[in-house]
């Protein structure tokens, strides 16, 4: 029971465990002030004019990786909802292990970490929506990188830099990494203890000082810790990627996921794989730093959706359309649609 109550205010106490819908509500009036002098309220449809709907939800990864340079991502195949034949014909072709996701996705929902056949078999089985097979990349950083490039112009700025600690245990030859888990605040809020493809390891018993990562997915609601690395946006990183999304046809506004060999090396765009593009619904997700204040957090928040507007309007300036309110209201109810059966279990 104190135990309950502890993991209770610990989550009503640190605003980084609070539900997307209790955080987000304050800046929900902001949007419609912003709407309101774009004229528009889906707005922000014209800020990244090649990404359906701006990138804000249900867009395609398949689509926006056909955006970016040959040579930024891993091998990536779309499979078809519970197409077993070709998921197994990909993974000839990409290898084990891989990451299987949802072509349509957000939150780290169904990505998975597939390290063997019998796995891929179960996971394509299940998944009820075409999902992708992508190479999985093996660099050691992985980092979330904002970025900001005005229309027409070829320069652009690095908002937000956050790097990615993944959910691990210590062994200590005795414990289980159940039990190594229960004395971890932050897996008792957000792990998926009782996910039955989680039993397995959760028996294990790791070697003393042996390092298990118990969560490879680099999700902050799946355990996750997002570290501030803003500090890092040099001059020579703005120009990297700068060049960068000057290959990238209509891109403005959003968040590279990837994976990179250092700083260094990416800043010369060099040992680096873009997991995910992300666009105007991406968070600059260096607020996520624990202790990083509330205040604070909301006005990098306020600070991005303003520039979202200053971009789609100045694209809307340019002859760059917003989607209409029917048109947009109709996609909401897709996206609504496509989410119940996401949640559907296989």
């Amino acid at each position: 029971m104190r135990s309950t109550l502890k993991t209770w205010w610990v989550k009503i106490t640190h605003w980084e465990f609070w539900p997307f819908g209790v955080l987000y509500f304050p800046v929900y009036f902001y949007y419609l002030w912003l709407a309101f002098k774009c004229r528009s309220f889906f707005f922000f449809t014209a800020a990244n004019p090649s990404i359906e709907f701006g990138g804000m939800l249900g867009e395609r990864k398949s689509d926006i990786f056909k955006l970016l340079p040959a040579d930024s991502y891993p091998e990536t195949v779309l499979i078809a909802a519970r197409d077993v034949q070709h998921a197994l014909a990909a993974a000839e072709q990409i290898g084990y292990p891989m990451i299987a996701k949802p072509d349509k996705g957000e939150r780290g929902k169904l990505v998975k970490k597939i390290e063997n056949e019998l796995q891929l078999i179960a996971y394509a089985k299940k998944c009820p929506v075409p999902f992708l097979l992508q190479a999985y990349v093996n660099y050691p950083v992985e980092l979330g990188v904002f970025f900001i490039k005005p229309p027409g112009s070829e320069k652009g700025m690095v908002t937000s830099i956050v790097k990615k600690e993944f959910l691990t245990v210590t062994g200590n030859g005795t414990d289980t990494v159940y039990q190594l888990l229960q004395a971890d605040q932050r897996a008792k809020l957000l792990y998926g203890f009782s996910k039955p493809e989680n039993q397995t390891l959760l028996q294990h018993i790791p070697n003393k000082d042996e390092r298990i990562i118990v969560e490879p997915i680099g999700n902050h609601c799946r355990g996750t810790q997002f570290l501030d690395n803003t500090k890092l946006a040099s001059p020579e990183l703005h120009a990297a990627f700068s060049r960068l999304t000057s290959k990238i046809e209509g891109f403005h506004f959003g968040r590279f996921d990837l994976r990179c060999q250092s700083i260094e090396s990416l800043t010369r765009l060099e040992d680096f794989q873009i997991l995910e593009l992300n666009g105007a619904g991406a968070e600059p997700g260096h607020i996520y730093q624990p202790g990083f204040s509330l205040r604070e957090a909301y006005r990098t928040i306020l600070w991005h959706l303003k520039a979202l507007a200053e971009i789609s309007l100045e694209n809307h300036r340019q002859g760059i359309p917003y989607w209409t309110f029917s048109a947009g209201l109709a996609k909401l109810k897709a996206i609504r649609t496509y989410n119940q059966l996401l949640n559907k279990k296989g």
